[in-house]
Order: C-alpha cells, then sequence, then structure tokens
C-alpha cells in the first residue's frame, strides 16, 4: 500500500483534519496559533503527496502539540493527530 491507499495516511488526515476545524472554531485567544496552523498545513501538504516522511510527522507534531499547549478543548483532536503520527513508527536514522 502507497499514499491514498495507505490506511495510515487515511487515519493522519482525518486525524489532523478534525484538528484543523476544531482549532478554527477554538475562539479563546491561543498565542501560537499560527504555528499550529501553519504545522497542520504542512502534514496534510505531506499527506495528500503521499507517504509522509515519519522524522518530519515527529517533528510537526511537537511544533503543533507547543503550540496548542494544554488546551483541553483541543486535547482530543491532537491525541488523535499523535496516536495517528504513531502509526508511521519511529524514523529511520
Amino acid at each position: 500500500m502507497h499514499g491514498q491507499d495507505d490506511p495510515r495516511v487515511v487515519e493522519l488526515h482525518r486525524a489532523v483534519t478534525r484538528l484543523r476545524r476544531e482549532l478554527a472554531g477554538y475562539r479563546a485567544c491561543l498565542a501560537d496559533r499560527a504555528i499550529a496552523e501553519e504545522e497542520l498545513a504542512a502534514v496534510d501538504a505531506m499527506v495528500r503527496a503521499g507517504e509522509p516522511e515519519v522524522a518530519r510527522l515527529r517533528h510537526s507534531l511537537l511544533l503543533i502539540a507547543g503550540a496548542i499547549g494544554s488546551v483541553s478543548a483541543l486535547a482530543e483532536a491532537l491525541g488523535e493527530v499523535r496516536n495517528a503520527v504513531e502509526l508511521f513508527g519511529r524514523p529511520v536514522r
């Protein structure tokens, strides 16, 4: 399986879409909102291109989690993104 046929890619796309939607609907001030939005867009672009690079996914996840912080309203959707990234395993060194 490769690209859009890969269930990991499908799951990651679904999780990123949900978090982007929930972040857009979160109206409270979030100092690093732009960082989270940019990284979610980058992950979405990787997903659309096919097989995402694991190291880049993990880096984006760290930036997104740091930008969102401990916002409880976004915690479940962020957890789904984290779980979807974990499906890709560890980066190859």
